[in-house]
């Protein structure tokens, strides 16, 4: 018999300043040809068509603070919008979650001009019990490895849309 997804429960409610004080911080960086314009808005605003290029998001739609995200995996959330820079800065908070013992999730994507396209930057920060905290950081090359990939097919997409 398949297992049902935990529900959704609330998380704390942090702010953007956890993105420096976050137990578990992750920092992924990539340069990629597209303009910081066109990434911040299939960031921001094409919320979504992220499944078409971040293949862990199975499915992810607007709401009137920020997201309704659905990953692989069942792993479910609803976040806030916190901070909306176009086309620099793009910062939202996890609200709710499945994941057991996950306490406090925000995220950071920064897009700054290279002259030649733009340099994408993800921050994952996070609070948890000490084994998913542990879990995170050896998780790390992973998660790195879906950034580049996800930021890579990006590129292609938006080089293709012209």
């Amino acid at each position: 018999m398949p297992r049902r997804p935990r529900s959704p429960r609330p998380l704390r409610r942090v702010e953007p300043d956890f993105l420096d004080t976050a137990p578990v911080r992750l920092v992924f960086t990539l340069a990629i040809t597209a303009s910081p314009k066109a990434v911040h808005h299939a960031l921001a605003v094409d919320t979504e068509a992220w499944p078409a290029w971040f293949h862990a998001v199975k499915s992810a739609r607007r709401t009137s603070v920020g997201r309704d995200v659905a990953l692989a995996g069942g792993v479910r959330f609803e976040e806030t919008v916190l901070v909306d820079e176009a086309p620099s800065r793009y910062v939202y908070r996890a609200d709710t979650c499945n994941v057991p013992g996950l306490r406090a999730l925000v995220e950071e994507w920064r897009v700054e001009s290279t002259g030649a396209g733009s340099l994408v930057q993800w921050i994952f920060a996070m609070d948890g019990p000490a084994p998913l905290r542990f879990l995170m950081r050896v998780s790390r090359p992973g998660l790195g490895r879906a950034f580049r990939a996800a930021v890579l097919s990006l590129d292609r997409r938006l080089a293709e849309a012209g």
